[in-house]
């Protein structure tokens, strides 16, 4: 558990800094899932390397997630990343069921990632007053995910 017993509001801290991982966990297990439904619908000449893409980003999106849960635990916090409170909680935008044509992917990822990583900085930030061992936890995830999304905006025509 985190040690701010020399705090008086440490009880208050510490959910903060649950919260704040908590809500990051959702993000990513949702967008790992979007990344896998993609992966499997995607169609048109950039199938294969939209489609292995997709899979690398969907693994880095578990791990990520792995990493989120076990700091969470680590500070006596249970992580819940049931598909329920994913599917309750989350603010990443779901994608279209079915096929989805090649040339659109790379606009839906990367508005996904937008929001994702716009909200991963701002807790970032937020976790700096309250945890640095739970910040550097989010700095790695920001430090990726922007690398995600230069790389898919880079796709978009």
């Amino acid at each position: 558990m985190l040690d701010m017993s020399t705090r008086p509001e440490a009880a208050d801290t510490l959910q903060e800094a649950a919260a704040d991982l908590q809500h990051t966990l959702v993000d990513l297990v949702d967008l790992s899932l979007q990344a896998k439904q993609l992966h499997w619908n995607v169609a048109g000449p950039l199938f294969k390397p939209l489609h292995e893409l997709l899979d690398d980003f969907s693994a880095e999106y578990r791990e990520w997630s792995d990493t989120v849960a076990e700091r969470l635990a680590a500070i006596q916090i249970a992580p819940d990343g049931r598909v329920t409170t994913v599917g309750r909680d989350s603010l990443v935008e779901p994608v279209p069921a079915g096929r989805v044509a090649d040339r659109d992917v790379p606009h839906m990822l990367y508005d996904r990632l937008s929001g994702v990583t716009s909200r991963a900085r701002e807790r970032m930030q937020r976790l700096g007053d309250v945890d640095l061992a739970s910040q550097d936890v989010l700095v790695e995830i920001v430090r990726g995910l922007e690398k995600q999304k230069w790389m898919v905006d880079v796709q978009r025509s």
